[in-house]
């Protein structure tokens, strides 16, 4: 691309010097001419006063004298036409290169004065040569202009190009190189836009594949439960159906959890929340955790109103409800409580345990990603905290310690009488 600017702009640049040098030398070369030829005239007519003023005077013509005022000039005088009256000064050039100029009176006197054409065609050749050398001058400008030019555009293009390609190879980092040029400023920023945007999509997948690995260990673990229920019981069964039922429950949980991150992934978890029974999710997770809790030799055990209904989704809910179980199960200690309860404004769940609680230096980070006190994965309670959003509702830490959390949902009558449309990030 440089050597193609240089080619066109050193084209342009020869057709430019040829369009005005070719015509200026030919201006000058007559200008020169005319000056050269005007001033023989002159000379003629300052010649003939000179004479005409001697010849009033009865004086002779001092040729001596005329010399040295019409320097390289050859100078006739002549009186009637007549040869004998003639005075000549200088040295006569060549018919070929003489230039000549005269002058007549009323008197009769008539004056000639020739000088060298060579000398003007000397100052000709100087003038052109000088024209040509700024020529030659302006050609280099244009190179070094081009070459300027060219580095100023291409070096550019080249930077675009690098960050391009690192944007191909996954490296989606904003560059945030400007150029001073407008239409290349323009297309940085379209790619910077682009980084952005495909590094808001690659964070997403990550989230995504962390996430999901998440909230899909409770199901699994849950159903890995039941199966060792089965497994236990196989005597039994009554027993076994159970289990068994139970075990489908998890699949089609672990099924309904794919789909919520599914759409947590792609933004699509808006104004989903509907009418639900609070008290048939509690009982489902209680009965999922209850083996886990037995198992530590913790009790679980749920308190409060009953027949409570509010604005979620039953899966949301049900994974926010089981990441506070589980949290509680590994970061907690003693009896763990369910209570709901419900106010004018809200409906209320809260799970609390008689643990250690949360450190003042954690409490006001406990909802931040990848924050953990525990050494878990500090997902849990984002996770939980962007679905109960999600579902128009907010989770909030009541207690520190011992550890009480609470989510506050919409109630059905408050959503009927507001008519609110939920919507949120998932």
């Amino acid at each position: 691309m440089r050597r193609r600017l240089l080619t066109s702009t050193l084209v342009v640049a020869v057709i430019a010097v040829l369009l005005l040098g070719v015509p200026l030398g030919v201006v000058v070369s007559r200008l020169i001419v005319d000056e050269a030829g005007q001033a023989l005239q002159s000379d003629a007519r300052r010649l003939l006063k000179e004479v005409e003023y001697a010849r009033l005077q009865d004086e002779p013509i001092n040729s001596e004298q005329i010399g040295r005022n019409y320097l390289d000039r050859y100078i006739q005088v002549y009186e009637g036409g007549n040869p004998p009256k003639a005075t000549i000064v200088g040295k006569e050039p060549s018919a070929d290169h003489k230039m000549t100029a005269d002058a007549h009176s009323e008197s009769g006197v008539w004056v000639q004065v020739s000088r060298d054409r060579a000398e003007v065609e000397q100052d000709v050749r100087a003038r052109l040569l000088l024209i040509v050398a700024l020529a030659a001058a302006a050609l280099a400008v244009a190179v070094g202009l081009a070459i300027v030019q060219s580095r100023r555009l291409t070096l550019p293009l080249r930077d675009l190009a690098m960050i391009a390609e690192r944007l191909g190879s996954g490296d989606a980092r904003p560059s945030k190189h400007r150029y001073g040029i407008q239409e290349l400023d323009r297309v940085a920023e379209v790619l910077d836009r682009s980084a952005t945007r495909i590094s808001d999509l690659l964070s997403r997948e990550r989230d995504f594949a962390t996430d999901a690995s998440h909230q899909l260990r409770t199901p699994l673990t849950g159903l890995s439960m039941r199966l060792e229920e089965i497994v236990a019981a196989a005597g039994d069964p009554t027993v076994v159906r159970e289990e068994g039922e139970a075990a489908i429950v998890q699949a089609e949980r672990l099924t309904a959890v794919i789909d919520e991150l599914l759409a947590a992934a792609r933004r699509q978890r808006h104004a989903q929340a509907a009418p639900i029974d609070i008290d048939e999710v509690l009982k489902q997770q209680l009965t999922e955790w209850e083996p886990a809790f037995r198992r530590a030799g913790r009790k679980l055990m749920l308190d409060g109103d009953r027949g409570l209904r509010a604005m979620a989704t039953t899966g949301g809910l049900g994974q926010v409800v089981a990441s506070l179980l589980e949290n509680s199960l590994e970061h907690g200690g003693g009896p763990v409580v369910v209570a709901t309860s419900s106010s004018a404004k809200s409906i209320v769940i809260e799970v609390g345990d008689q643990g250690p609680g949360i450190s003042e230096e954690l409490v006001p980070r406990v909802f931040e990603r990848n924050v953990s006190g525990g050494g878990g994965t500090g997902l849990g309670l984002t996770l939980a905290r962007a679905l109960t959003a999600a579902d128009g509702g907010r989770l909030e830490l009541v207690r520190p310690r011992p550890a009480v959390f609470a989510v506050f949902l919409l109630p059905v009558r408050e959503h009927d009488r507001k008519r609110r449309v939920v919507s949120g990030p998932a």
